[in-house]
């Protein structure tokens, strides 16, 4: 086995468009500009410093990443364009790590966008075999085939196997997505910020039991006949930067949040061990979450505040027993008990999760890095998780792939409350971007873009549309 180094590497710059409805009203190169611009302003860098873009999206033609870099200028960097399904985005970071730690870079961007086709996720390629044929084959032997898409079946069954396993009732599922939409009720970008009555989520209907429609992230199949918004629009960016790097912006230590522990894994064989829970990626959960913490040097314990890939509430049950916030067969007594939000063991999602957040697929895992980092830092000042040092990241793609990070304070303290006025007065951004969701001028822009080797034709109608938004 090759040797492995362990340079550090850092978090120090993060952007987010708002998450939207796939309403045609936004083009991805306009997305990802805006989110990466952010990123950049965050940083305080200029986009001379990237030695590597990282483009992280799943519908798109090849080379979609280059469309998007190519405005901030052409530098003639490597550009990566990945997919690896609904864990693309953390896979983006996975990548960007790598490279850092073992010296090859000092600086990479990576950026997420995703612009989705109204209606439930589909495969765009119906003359070759699906990558997740087989365990729709496995699953419909063991559930049966039933109308409608088969993301939300393959969840649905989960939470099914859990309760009849462990006792958890239809009602815990619908708190998670009760807590989801008063969480998301605080964050700028959510798609959704609507707050609901435990009835209400009960009672909306039915997608496949136990799952209600507000149970449900916006990607995943609703009823053909729904006016709930089906997928969702947005991008994401972040900066990842080295020890050497940081320590030359010593001004910046405050902000920068160390990547600690990460795990990047995919499935053994225990995906076709005909357990429902298991083909929802139960166990690359369990063993990614480990292997993350374990480099991190910490326990789940130690977690106060974590942004999971609840893609449905039955998974974010699920994810509580295999990230080890629970005992295993006791995650529904967690949420009985008050421990996923505010007041109790963690803060599960306090950007509202994909749920209520929304799930353009390339930006997920860039908007879950945004979210932790805001709060380390501090600045998520309207629903801070205070008190906390070490935070937690799970991202999952069906097919499968699983990433975890687990995130660090540079200083290696503890968070507190920044106002906005400071945050303001010390960043490039002129403004709090952790609770005001703004666009960006040109002038802003003009502040990150390559001084060298900018083209205007890259940008075509970017800036137009932008300056339209302000």
């Amino acid at each position: 086995m090759a040797p492995k180094n362990d340079i550090p590497a850092y978090v120090l710059g993060v952007g987010l468009t708002k998450f939207i409805k796939p309403r045609g009203l936004r083009e991805y190169p306009e997305m990802g500009y805006e989110a990466g611009v952010k990123a950049m302003l965050d940083a305080q860098i200029n986009y001379d410093d990237v030695e590597t873009g990282v483009a992280c999206y799943c519908y798109g033609d090849t080379t979609s990443g280059q469309r998007v870099f190519y405005q901030f200028g052409m530098t003639s960097i490597p550009i990566y364009n990945t997919n690896n399904a609904c864990a693309t985005g953390s896979t983006g970071l996975h990548l960007a790590r790598t490279l850092i730690k073992n010296g090859a870079i000092d600086c990479a961007l990576v950026i997420g966008f995703e612009k989705m086709e109204p209606g439930s996720i589909k495969s765009k390629w119906s003359d070759r075999p699906s990558p997740m044929g087989l365990s729709a084959k496995m699953m419909y032997e063991l559930s049966g085939k039933e109308r409608g898409p088969p993301n939300p079946q393959y969840f649905a069954n989960a939470g099914r196997e859990y309760m009849e396993k462990y006792g958890a009732e239809a009602r815990d599922f619908a708190e998670i997505g009760r807590i989801s939409h008063v969480h998301s009720q605080n964050n700028p970008y959510a798609q959704f910020q609507q707050e609901y009555t435990l009835d209400e989520i009960e009672k909306s209907p039915m997608i496949h039991f136990p799952l209600t429609k507000l149970q449900c992230s916006p990607y995943q199949g609703f009823t053909a006949n729904s006016n709930f918004p089906k997928t969702s629009d947005g991008a994401g960016a972040a900066v990842i930067v080295s020890q050497a790097f940081l320590d030359a912006r010593p001004h910046l230590k405050s902000q920068a949040i160390l990547i600690a522990g990460q795990s990047l894994m995919t499935d053994t064989p225990a995906l076709y061990s005909r357990s429902a829970m298991q083909l929802v990626g139960y166990d690359m959960t369990a063993r990614a979450a480990q292997a993350a913490l374990k480099e991190a040097g910490v326990s789940a314990k130690d977690i106060k505040v974590c942004e999971v890939h609840d893609c449905f509430s039955a998974n974010e049950l699920i994810l509580l027993d295999g990230l080890g916030f629970s005992e295993p067969g006791k995650a529904h007594e967690m949420v009985r008990n008050g421990d996923i939000t505010y007041g109790g063991q963690v803060v599960v999602n306090p950007s509202g999760g994909l749920i209520s957040k929304g799930h353009p697929l390339g930006a997920t895992g860039l908007a879950q890095c945004a979210e932790l980092s805001w709060q380390l830092r501090g600045w998520a000042n309207n629903r801070l998780v205070e008190g906390s040092g070490v935070a937690l990241q799970h991202n999952l793609g069906l097919g499968g792939a699983v990433v975890v990070n687990v995130y660090k304070r540079a200083d290696g303290g503890l968070n507190k409350k920044v106002s906005n006025e400071e945050i303001k007065r010390n960043g490039w951004l002129g403004y709090n971007a952790a609770v005001e969701a703004r666009g960006v001028s040109k002038e802003d822009a003009e502040k990150v873009r390559s001084r060298t080797s900018k083209s205007q034709w890259a940008l075509g109608d970017t800036e137009q549309k932008l300056a339209a938004r302000l």
